[in-house]
């Protein structure tokens, strides 16, 4: 693996880098207390060609592949967790479904304005009761004709309020488990679909979630995604990719953590010299890049091989394991160092904080991919 950056890339993190530095770190904070969606810097992401990074450009999109799209996650979460991770989720789930599995004609239809960042995406896979287990799920979508009739609900469907596209899965058949499920394109507005906002989230509060709700909504046979009970997995695959860019996401607000604590640690004095001159500061900054540096490898290891055409499932759940961890580690001793000033509002550690929960429960918690890494140990042992 190549671990220095080729000229186009160091080109697009500069870009979004300085684009964040004025249109995103000033307003984060603010967006966050209001709880607000801040459509008009999506929209300028979505001119910048950051909500169709790794479409095809005869789709209208920027055609690059798994590291990009990790660098571009990242550098916005440096300014805000929330937006990155709208900016994870169009790119990876919604998008990312309909790129893998989606036939030409819905590509042409919901992709290409997808790329171009016209419409926003959402994706619905968690329910009330099947978080983790998945498999689980109740939504049930039954044949009638040429359409399906979908019922049931969907919870914490981030951009459920605002898409324009949504990828939705529904169990078609009564097989127990993972068979059985399907996926199916929905548009918004169609008669017995609503959605309800998620409001008061511990972090992550700028970004949209919902409550979806389906009422014997009508759904046409030809926006079924792939064959009828390979849904599950089409989401698995699905999953590896959103990894990454969890991890990359996780990995941004780490290091704008530690770029806060190092600053501050530098300024704050005590007992008559900054408290980065004590070593029991140093050896906390010390303790954070390093699994901060960690966490990169493992974030771009598994980016990489997913753009070699390698498999990279397992890599992709040890960079999400590791780079939340870490990052939470590192948001809670940023937080110390900045002492009670770090509990406030004043700062952005508090928001980082909370922020840096989430990437250790969305699109598979720490124990599932603590569950994924030990399958795959066990499996290649028994080989």
């Amino acid at each position: 693996m190549d671990l220095e950056l080729n000229a186009d890339q160091q080109m697009l993190r500069d870009t979004v880098r300085r684009f964040v530095a004025d249109r995103v770190t000033p307003n984060a904070g603010r967006w966050d207390r209001e709880q607000s969606f801040p459509h008009e810097v999506v929209r300028e992401l979505a001119d910048m060609g950051l909500l169709g990074v790794t479409v095809a450009p005869e789709l209208d999109g920027a055609g690059l592949g798994s590291t990009e799209l990790a660098l571009v996650v990242e550098e916005v979460a440096r300014g805000d967790g929330s937006l990155a991770l709208t900016v994870a989720s169009h790119n990876g789930l919604c998008s990312g479904h309909l790129r893998l599995f989606g036939s030409r004609e819905q590509q042409e239809k919901y992709l290409r304005p997808l790329a171009r960042g016209d419409k926003l995406g959402a994706w619905g896979l968690s329910e009330p009761d099947s978080g983790s287990d998945a498999a689980a799920m109740r939504t049930i979508a039954r044949r009638d004709g040429d359409f399906w009739v979908l019922s049931g609900s969907k919870i914490f469907t981030t951009q459920g309020n605002v898409a324009g596209v949504y990828v939705i899965l529904a169990r078609t058949g009564e097989a127990a488990g993972a068979r059985g499920i399907t996926a199916f394109i929905l548009d918004p507005g169609v008669p017995g679909f609503t959605h309800q906002p998620i409001k008061n989230k511990l972090g992550m509060r700028s970004s949209d979630t919902a409550l979806l709700s389906f009422d014997g909504v009508r759904v046409p046979d030809a926006q079924r995604i792939g064959a009828v009970g390979e849904g599950f997995l089409q989401t698995l695959q699905v999953l590896d990719r959103g990894r990454i860019s969890i991890a990359a996401l996780a990995l941004g607000i780490g290091r704008a953590a530690l770029t806060a604590a190092r600053n501050y640690a530098r300024e704050r004095k005590q007992f008559g010299r900054p408290i980065a001159e004590f070593q029991g500061i140093q050896w906390k900054l010390a303790d954070m890049a390093t699994e901060l540096d960690a966490a990169e490898l493992l974030v771009y290891r598994a980016a990489s091989l997913c753009d070699a055409g390698k498999p990279f499932g397992t890599e992709a759940a040890m960079a999400k394991l590791f780079a939340s961890e870490a990052t939470m580690r590192a948001t809670d001793e940023a937080l110390q160092i900045h002492g009670g000033y770090g509990y406030t509002s004043e700062f952005p550690l508090e928001r980082f904080y909370r922020d840096a929960k989430l990437c250790t429960i969305g699109e598979g918690t720490s124990e599932i991919q603590r569950l994924v890494i030990s399958r795959a140990l066990l499996k290649e042992a028994r080989g």
